[in-house]
């Protein structure tokens, strides 16, 4: 799985990316490109998203992986094909080489989340589970290509892969012919890399904006021509690439027109505005681009901007997680502590002082047992709903003036 050499004129074009659209039509999915009124009234642009959360295993990446396992020989094809991933690339790559009969062989880390290697699995590959890493798991993989005389499908640094990615940009701008910008997720940077190329052939004008998270900014640092780190956990693993690549490189340096890096609190933020605005999924990676536009509103404020959605496969237990913390963040879930004497009825006074004020108690904790609770005393922790920040704070007061020591907390803190 090595960086292709930079020749990107010769390997990546649009008429490369117009025989792409080609061969994927009615096998892959051409997912709608919508107006999205309420991310416009949020962000201050005029926003279409492009559902690419859509596809059948969930992500973009089928596009890609579908040209370049159409481009492989009959001997080729019949010796079968090795990929890496822990995520949206290996199912893309098992779901397609299922569909053409082709053997697939993904290597993923081993601490991959069953959810993903049962996926996986299920459109008909082979799963060996290698390494901490993906660096570890890559190191099995081109032991068994050898082995096995196994063709790469690299994720991105392939030029049918790049041009697969490209039909996402000549699909957008033919279903909306006026975008003024295009905002994408950045990982290794083919997606960008094929949409700059078509939509710069289709509409000079139009600007390409790459979306990176700021713990892995990569393709930012090749960018612009300075040095970065890329490390830390990130709610957007799908984009968490330490290794770009060298003809993704080469495409994006002379077709994007800027990179935006991106905090995982707007990423978060990003998550669930899709989820509770537009009533759609996006994994972390996926809504990087809608966290560009809250990262920076001035700078697409009353442009007519396209967004890629590019895939939605988020374990729903950390969906659920982002839901209360973004409901934390607006002030709609309060957790509070409160300093009570033991004795009968304060339970109630204080649910009653709550409810009178219109707020909604969905948590209780009381403790009386712990050695840091008096004696006499107890303390009640105490989550309720409130229609805005503005009205939490006056349940809280309410309950300041019957007497209660009121503190807040944390969504999740508890007693030590």
């Amino acid at each position: 799985m090595t960086g292709a050499a930079p020749n990107a004129a010769d390997q990546v074009s649009f008429e490369r990316i117009q025989e792409a659209a080609a061969l994927i039509k009615g096998a892959v999915l051409e997912t709608p490109c919508l107006p999205a009124p309420r991310l416009s009234q949020l962000t201050g642009a005029e926003i279409y998203v492009k559902y690419e959360n859509m596809q059948v295993t969930g992500s973009f990446k089928e596009r890609g992986a579908l040209v370049k396992l159409s481009s492989l020989s009959p001997d080729e094809k019949a010796g079968g094909v090795i990929a890496v991933s822990a995520g949206n690339h290996a199912q893309g790559v098992s779901y397609n080489a299922g569909r053409l009969g082709i053997p697939a062989t993904i290597v993923m880390p081993v601490l991959t989340p069953f959810v993903k290697i049962a996926a996986t699995r299920g459109y008909g590959a082979e799963v060996v589970l290698a390494g901490n890493t993906l660096a570890e798991a890559k190191a099995e993989a081109d032991r068994l290509a050898k082995e096995r005389g196994l063709v790469w499908v690299h994720p991105y640094d392939d030029a049918d892969v790049i041009n697969g990615q490209g039909t996402i940009a000549a699909e957008m701008l033919a279903s909306q012919p006026d975008l003024d910008v295009l905002v994408v997720p950045i990982g290794g940077g083919g997606l960008i890399a094929g949409m700059a190329t078509a939509a710069k052939a289709i509409k000079p004008s139009v600007e390409v904006i790459g979306v990176e998270t700021a713990l892995y900014p990569g393709m930012w640092g090749a960018f612009h021509g300075k040095e970065v780190r890329c490390e830390g956990a990130t709610i957007a693993e799908g984009i968490a690439v330490r290794d770009i690549g060298d003809l993704t490189t080469a495409v994006v340096k002379a077709s994007v027109d800027d990179i935006l890096l991106v905090s995982e609190t707007s990423i978060e933020q990003a998550i669930n505005a899709y989820l509770t605005m537009q009533r759609t999924i996006a994994e972390g990676a996926g809504a990087a681009g809608l966290a560009g536009l809250l990262s920076d509103r001035e700078r697409f404020a009353g442009k007519r901007t396209g967004l890629v959605l590019t895939g939605g496969n988020i374990d729903p237990r950390l969906l659920s997680k982002i839901v209360v913390r973004e409901l934390a963040r607006d002030g709609r879930l309060v957790s509070i502590r409160i300093d009570t004497p033991d004795r009968p009825g304060v339970l109630g006074e204080i649910a009653t002082v709550i409810g009178d004020m219109q707020g909604n108690v969905v948590d209780v904790e009381h403790h009386r047992l712990f050695l840091n609770v008096p004696a006499k005393g107890a303390t009640l922790d105490v989550t309720f709903e409130a229609f805005d920040r503005p009205h939490g704070e006056r349940v809280v007061a309410a309950l300041r003036d019957r007497g209660f020591v009121v503190r807040y907390l944390e969504i999740g803190e508890r007693m030590d």
